[in-house]
């Protein structure tokens, strides 16, 4: 119960950090909204050449553009968060006294991880979306059940987010500079979550891999049970794929965990 209450206050800390960046949350917000609107104009003009493109009607295209520059930030698909804290303390050699601290390290990093996600989904998210209502036609449900879902695909797609960006950060322990991974994660990350296209638009092969791999849960999955693509069974079953990628990665991370501490090196000896 203690633990609970730990990473809770955890969570709750993170937060308000996030909360005091204000004139960097305003900034983003409104960069969020302008590329809302650029890629919003863009999707209109294609889906009039090529209506139904990927099973989306206009209006379904237009909302999932906006639901996607809502989750940007909130799932990291661009990486960040904890990795800069995480990074800059393997370079200081602070991560050894963090080791040894009476929490569980992973666990730690995630209530921390999930406290900025919930910043950012009311400060990055909720300002867009507003926008998007009043300049475009869009096609939100009004049903509270749908939002529920939704907001739990939110969670389990920050979570699967972390699991990945975790087992990045754990590069720390061999490399002296993990930007270059980084760098690799956010290209891989933006183009197979469907940050970029929803990946339905992927051809062939291509399009039966990508709905597979666990980038998928970070924008396509949210999205779709949003727009009521996946109802019923279709969206326990999308919750379930994400549950189990989150499991799956969270587990990684564990062992790569105990491999990179059985014998740690910090910098400066």
């Amino acid at each position: 119960m203690g633990s609970a209450r730990l990473y809770l206050a955890v969570v709750g800390g993170a937060f308000r950090r996030y909360s005091t960046y204000r004139a960097a949350t305003l900034a983003g917000a409104f960069t969020n909204s302008v590329f809302g609107c650029v890629l919003a104009s863009t999707f209109l003009a294609l889906w009039h050449a090529r209506p139904g493109l990927g099973g989306y009607d206009a209006r379904q295209a237009v909302t999932y553009i906006w639901i996607s520059q809502a989750l940007l930030v909130t799932v990291a698909v661009w990486g960040g968060g904890f990795q800069d804290d995480l990074q800059e303390r393997f370079r200081t050699g602070d991560i050894a006294v963090d080791l040894y601290r009476p929490v569980d390290f992973q666990l730690w990093w995630l209530a921390g991880d999930l406290g900025r996600a919930g910043f950012h989904l009311l400060a990055r998210g909720v300002v867009p979306t507003l926008i998007g209502l009043l300049l475009f036609d869009t096609e939100l449900p009004a049903d509270p059940a749908v939002w529920a879902l939704f907001l739990l695909a939110v969670l389990l797609a920050v979570t699967v987010s972390f699991g990945l960006r975790f087992l990045v950060s754990l590069a720390g322990f061999w490399l002296h500079d993990g930007e270059g991974l980084r760098a690799l994660m956010l290209v891989v990350s933006m183009f197979f979550s469907g940050m970029l296209l929803p990946i339905t638009l992927f051809p062939g092969l291509l399009g039966e891999i990508a709905p597979r791999l666990p980038w998928s849960a970070m924008i396509q999955i949210p999205s779709d049970i949003l727009l009521r693509r996946r109802t019923g069974t279709a969206a326990l079953t999308g919750l379930g794929f994400q549950l189990g990628w989150a499991a799956v990665l969270l587990a990684a991370g564990r062992a790569g965990q105990a491999l990179a501490t059985r014998k740690v090196v910090v910098q400066g000896g």
